[in-house]
């Protein structure tokens, strides 16, 4: 079992800056693919960035150029770089890890941008 432990959220205005922080309770090497989703009020929930075992990230359009996932893994930490925020990015943003036979979230960081 794995706990995913999001920080970093916030209120920010447009065109701010954030990073949010994923934290595992256990060693995140094994996992081929981790990531970043976030959920909007009355939305389903979306990909935002995705990061492999090997380093391949990749984004969803709207985050592109914007957005930079990065991973930690002597750290056990996943982060997530958000630049020039933009309202439409309000949202409850969530850590995935997936492995070959197990996948987690974590509970969620509230990330409000202001216009």
């Amino acid at each position: 079992q794995v706990q995913l432990v999001e920080s970093g959220g916030g209120l920010v205005q447009a065109g701010g800056s954030l990073r949010l922080s994923c934290a595992a309770s256990r060693s995140i090497f094994s996992f081929y693919h981790m990531g970043w989703y976030r959920q909007a009020p009355g939305k389903q929930r979306e990909l935002v960035a995705t990061i492999t075992s090997g380093g391949t990230t990749n984004y969803a359009d709207s985050v592109k150029g914007r957005f930079t996932i990065s991973r930690d893994n002597a750290k056990n930490t996943v982060y997530l770089q958000m630049n020039s925020l933009k309202p439409e990015d309000t949202a409850v943003y969530y850590c995935n890890a997936r492995g070959n036979y197990e996948e987690y979230w974590g509970q969620g960081t509230q990330v409000t941008v202001s216009s």
